[in-house]
Parts: structure tokens; sequence; C-alpha cells
């Protein structure tokens, strides 16, 4: 089910076709941006009544999801980072950004890196929100913030684990309340705070 979550904030979960389990995606209705998109229960038609996306946001290449379908039926252009444009191929409408571009929306692209070249935080002032990809998780949904398990961090994990930390450092510096994950459910209000606690290792 979509649900507001914020002003102007859209939420839901699908179940992923790879993965078999629920990732999250986030709408910013008065620009209609869609960041990391599977199409929720509704459908397409969730859309259709709520108004058509008119760009795509993806925090890392990995999040292309429904993509497809999208661009086919409202002929929505796609944004990736520059550094996981090997992922795509040319039909697919998938258009570079670089860290530090101003995106649709206002959206602001931040780089994260550390887990993979592309990850990137897509800092979204008008709701006062940051997005993050897969460099932190809610366990098991909706407990703690934590990273993922160590065979997915490559051959050293604890490096990838103080580069992820290194870079959420920098992000505290940003102004905002709310947390949006791509892997477990957003933190309302308090995103800030929880993820200076992560970043501080008071939760891992």
């Amino acid at each position: 089910m979509v649900q507001e979550i914020v002003p102007g904030l859209w939420h839901w979960t699908a179940i992923h076709p790879h993965i078999r389990s629920r990732v999250s995606s986030y709408y910013l209705r008065d620009p209609g941006v869609l960041i990391d998109p599977l199409l929720p229960e509704e459908g397409m038609q969730w859309f259709a009544q709520n108004g058509p996306p008119s760009a795509i946001l993806l925090s890392n290449r990995h999040h292309f999801r429904d993509c497809g379908r999208l661009v086919v039926s409202f002929g929505v252009p796609v944004r990736a980072s520059r550094p996981g444009m090997h992922e795509f191929a040319p039909g697919q409408g998938v258009v570079p950004f670089d860290f530090g571009d101003e995106l649709p929306g206002g959206v602001i692209a931040h780089e994260v890196g550390a887990i993979c070249p592309d990850e990137t935080a897509l800092e979204i002032p008008a709701v006062r929100a940051i997005s993050l990809a897969d460099g932190v998780v809610r366990l098991d949904q909706v407990g703690p913030l934590g990273f993922v398990p160590d065979f997915l961090l490559g051959d050293d994990p604890e490096a990838v684990k103080r580069g992820l930390r290194a870079a959420y450092s920098r992000l505290l510096e940003l102004d905002f309340d709310h947390l949006l994950l791509a892997h477990g459910e957003p933190i309302v209000d308090e995103g800030k705070a929880w993820l200076r606690a992560f970043v501080e290792g008071s939760v891992d």
C-alpha cells in the first residue's frame, strides 16, 4: 500500500523478484520524481490517479527494478550515477549524473562509494530527507540500522564498513530529518539521529 509518510513524500514496499524480500520505493509527488521504484500493489493505475512520474533516480545501479516498465508507460528518463553506467544497455533510457549534481526535484547526489563505486545518497531538501542505497539497511525491515552480511561486502568487509561510516559521517553535515532506506522501512523525523548513532558505533 502506498502511504504518504511526510507531506509530498510517498513510500511503499514490494517483493523484489530476484532477492525475494521486500524493498522500499519512494515518490516525490509534486515534481513527480521516483526513487528506486518497484511498482506498488496498485500498479500503474496508482500513477494514473496521483500524477505520472517525470523522472526516476537510482541510488545505485542495482535498483533499476521496474524502471523499464515505467519508461515504456510514461516515457520517463532514468538517472543513475556515472560509475555504474556499465550496467545499462543503450536502449534502457538511463542518463548519467555526477556526484554533486542537482537532479530533478532539486535532489542532490552525494558520493557514498565503499560498497560499490556508484553507491549514492540522494539528498531531498524539499522534504528534508536523504535516500540511501545498500550500504546500510534496517535489520528485519523494521529493526535497527546495520550492514548487509559480510559476504556481500567483498574481500575486505571491515574496510568497506569503515568507508561507509566515513561517508555517512560526511552526510551528517547536511540538514535533514528523514532517512529513506532502499532496504527497510523509512525512519521519519529521527533519521539523522539514527544515522549518527550508527556512524558512532552505538548501533551496529
